[in-house]
Order: structure tokens, then C-alpha cells, then sequence
């Protein structure tokens, strides 16, 4: 039988996941309950897997990775043992962040960061392009982050 997300559930996800670093303490008074209670409910949370993990979100800039580029890529044809194997190649690849199976004229979405232009060419030229079923890559640079959220919209039921 599924768990019922209620109100103090739903609270404690949205209040998380803008700040994962509040204290058990700091999450009870915001939700007005005690320590324990919130303890247990977010254990519980993580158990069922409603919160996946905790994570520090960086500056790419600070690290010198200043480059943002999202890439398409279409493979000459496409079956599970092409699409596994695409996969396996991508999951490889610290610059790609980010991959997503698309429908449309790309099967695939691609969140590539690098160093700066050089380096992204050299990527898509020794890495990503010597991909066995590759058929195109489309390329779209990215000039400013206008809106970058790591959460998803909690609202009530």
C-alpha cells in the first residue's frame, strides 16, 4: 500500500530541498513540531524513497567550468541493446551532468559542462562522437542562466 504524503510531509520536502542543511531542530520549529516526530518523518521520507539524496550545489564557474552546452544527439537507429550501449558510454563521461531519452527529431538530451569552447570540442571529437551509432550532434551553447532550480513544485493536494 502506497504512504500519504499529508501537509507537514509536503512541508518538510519543499523546506529541504531549498535547504537540505537545516538542522532537526531548525526543520521542527518551521513546521511547528517537535524534533522527534520530524526526525522520524524525514527517516521515513528517505526510506521510501520520496527524498533521494542530499547534495552541496556548486559554483561551475568557481571550478572553472564555465562552458554550458546542451546537445542533442540522434543515433542511426535505435533498440535496447544500441540504446544500452549508448548509455553505458554517457554514464562514463564526467562532462555530461545530465541525460535524458527524448522523443522527437533527438533521442537524446544531453547537459554537457567543460572548461570553455576547446574543450568542448575536443569532447564531442575524441569522446562523444567516437560513439558507435552516433548519426548527428546539435549543439546549443549557453550564453546566461536565466533560471536554474534543483527542486520540483510541492503543492498541496
Amino acid at each position: 500500500m502506497a504512504y500519504k504524503l499529508d501537509e507537514v510531509d509536503l512541508q518538510l520536502l519543499k523546506i529541504l530541498q531549498s535547504n537540505a542543511k537545516l538542522t532537526t531542530k531548525e526543520l521542527a520549529e518551521k513546521v511547528n513540531l517537535t524534533p522527534t516526530p520530524v526526525f522520524e518523518r524525514q527517516k521515513r521520507l528517505e526510506r521510501l524513497g520520496y527524498i533521494k539524496k542530499y547534495v552541496a550545489v556548486l559554483d561551475p564557474e568557481k571550478l572553472g567550468q564555465e562552458l554550458l552546452v546542451f546537445c542533442k544527439v540522434k543515433l542511426l537507429h535505435i533498440n535496447h541493446e544500441i540504446a544500452n550501449k549508448f548509455t553505458r558510454h554517457i554514464l562514463r563521461l564526467p562532462e555530461v551532468t545530465e541525460c535524458y531519452n527524448t522523443s522527437g527529431n533527438y533521442d537524446y538530451l544531453l547537459r554537457i559542462r567543460t572548461r570553455n569552447m576547446k574543450q568542448y570540442q575536443e569532447f564531442v571529437l575524441t569522446k562523444l562522437g567516437e560513439i558507435e551509432g552516433v548519426s548527428s550532434i546539435e549543439s546549443t551553447f549557453v550564453m546566461s542562466e536565466i533560471k536554474q532550480s534543483h527542486g520540483i513544485n510541492i503543492e498541496p493536494k
